[in-house]
């Protein structure tokens, strides 16, 4: 497949394999969220956006499995360094017990390890002043280190803040920071004291009357960490205003209630900058990565980690092998081909195009994002539902957020041509779903 010249060739969605392929699986998988079914076959040629199902149809993926391939697929920016790599078995190793040489010298090794992985993640993050790196297996463990970190940082811990909208994963403890829908929570117990307010300054303010000496009815020393993703994920790709972030860093600072920023979706440059709070006036105190690495990162100062090692937990961690290599290996094709400068420009690009094809039509009423983490919000959820379907039919795959909008997540190296491969379907879909009898 020539990624210069491919492009969304659709016979029917799902075809009989993939039909096939999706029963199979459902014979012992348990219940979970999958979107529709889309299959992607392993052994058919994917570059770039573009990828083949199991019926031969090539698509073109501005999903980037939900930013866990952020330079999509089979790219040659990763590929061509990890074929160096030739392939072991055990992958994984008790990482947490054992350590990874990838051969030589840690300086002189040409492929990159898990210490390598760490070594860069603090480079990248030296602005925070951050120097140590927990490795897991998942944004969601990422998450539940960085609580368990900033609760033993607390002298007296009790409380913790999340905002409204929010989604940290779908562990037992992330659980009770989620406030996007009340699905991810129902029946689980949670933990005590997570209070929640706005993702606005409005909220801002109704925590800082929280917080209040004479007023308020939450000790800020008591307050073991705020939690919040700098653009909200799940919760509908809600782009924070200066104001707002720059109010949290204030009363944060003020009480000395530790940031952590989750950047599972919105790191690694998928904003235009590294992290998606590079764009504000505010110091996190713990960013927590995932998805792009390939493995789960907790990444904060030495005295906010606890001197204990027994305290953090993870099965693998850096014992992931090809995990953490592609990880390094992703964030250095990041900073040598420029892809930061590209994500920028091209999401300047992409939106202002999203706004010429959606403003003689009435269904799409936000074009909101930064870098390529793009979101259309729709009149209704039914509409946004529909153009994912019939963008489907077309050959684009894309995902829905919040309670009716549909995230744009193209790969960080994308071109003009793919952009426009993408605006031309959306043009045709909108025009579709706005009058499907004419259309038809």
């Amino acid at each position: 497949m020539d990624r210069d010249t491919a492009e969304p060739r659709v016979d029917s969605l799902p075809g009989p394999r993939s039909s096939e392929w999706v029963e199979y699986h459902h014979e012992t998988a348990a219940p979970s969220t999958y979107v529709y079914d889309f299959v992607w076959d392993i052994t058919e040629d994917a570059i770039g956006p573009f990828c083949t199902d199991a019926d031969g149809n090539v698509l073109l993926d501005f999903t980037c499995h939900v930013a866990a391939s952020p330079l999509g697929y089979n790219n040659p920016k990763v590929l061509d360094r990890a074929d160096e790599f030739d392939m072991v078995d055990p992958l994984k190793i008790a990482g947490q017990d054992f350590y990874v040489s990838t051969g030589g010298s840690p300086d002189e090794t040409s492929l990159p390890g898990p210490a390598h992985l760490m070594d860069r993640l603090t480079d990248i993050t030296s602005h925070y002043d951050f120097d140590t790196v927990f490795l897991s297996n998942s944004g969601a463990e990422a998450v539940e280190n960085a609580m368990k970190i900033c609760y033993d940082n607390c002298e007296t811990p009790k409380y913790g803040i999340t905002f409204d909208g929010a989604f940290h994963g779908r562990t037992l403890g992330a659980l009770s920071l989620n406030r996007s829908k009340s699905v991810y929570r129902r029946k689980f117990p949670e933990l005590s004291g997570i209070h929640d307010v706005e993702y606005s300054e409005a909220g801002v303010e109704r925590l800082r009357s929280k917080l209040d000496a004479d007023t308020g009815h939450i000790p800020p020393e008591e307050v073991a960490f705020l939690i919040l993703e700098p653009i909200q994920g799940e919760g509908g790709y809600r782009v924070p205003s200066p104001e707002f972030l720059s109010a949290v860093d204030d009363l944060c600072q003020e009480h000395d209630i530790p940031i952590i920023a989750d950047e599972i979706q919105s790191g690694a440059g998928r904003t235009g900058e590294m992290w998606a709070v590079d764009h504000y006036d505010i110091e996190p105190d713990v960013i927590t990565s995932a998805k792009a690495l390939r493995v789960g990162a907790t990444i904060s100062r030495s005295d906010i980690f606890p001197s204990e090692t027994s305290r953090l937990s993870s099965t693998w961690g850096a014992g992931d092998i090809l995990g953490s290599m592609r990880g390094a290996l992703t964030l250095a094709a990041i900073e040598d081909h420029d892809l930061l400068d590209n994500a920028a420009e091209k999401g300047t690009y992409f939106m202002d195009r999203l706004r010429e094809i959606s403003a003689d039509r009435q269904l799409v009423e936000d074009v909101r994002g930064l870098g390529l983490m793009i979101a259309l919000e729709f009149d209704t959820a039914d509409r946004r539902d529909a153009v994912m379907e019939t963008a489907l039919q077309h050959g684009l795959l894309t995902l829905g957020c919040g309670q009716k909008s549909l995230r744009l997540l193209p790969p960080l190296d994308v071109t003009e041509r793919e952009l426009e491969l993408c605006l031309d379907i959306l043009d045709s879909v909108f025009t579709e779903v706005a009058d499907p009898v004419a259309s038809a």
